[in-house]
């Protein structure tokens, strides 16, 4: 963890070391970006969603997601934060879900693609 990330937050240390635990590459890169300061997390609008995902893809933002444009796609969106915008934009065709809820759902990030 970078050491000017932020500590104080102990549902992003637990994330962070959740996924360090992980021996799959997707894991540890989304591990690397979340440990940095804040300022230097990716944050992703819907629009660069709607660009990069292919239809029914699943999709990892290790930061926060934007409301910023249209998603028209059926595309799982996993993040550590999102903007109300954002979340309903993507529930409009796909689903949205914490990093943690993905993992849980998919340990071994088969089929995942970062997104930053």
């Amino acid at each position: 963890m970078d050491n000017k990330a932020d500590p104080s937050n102990p549902v992003l240390v637990e994330t962070i070391e959740s996924l360090r635990d992980r021996d799959e590459d997707i894991w540890n890169d989304v591990a690397e970006n979340l440990g940095k300061v804040n300022r230097s997390r990716p944050e992703v609008n819907v629009s660069d969603i709607e660009r990069v995902a292919e239809d029914g893809e699943t999709v990892v933002v290790p930061g926060k997601v934007l409301g910023s444009g249209r998603l028209t796609k059926q595309v799982d969106v996993a993040a550590f934060k999102a903007s109300r915008g954002a979340r309903e934009e993507i529930s409009e065709n796909g689903e949205f879900m914490f990093i943690r809820d993905l993992v849980e759902e998919n340990p071994d990030g088969s089929g995942v693609r970062l997104v930053k």
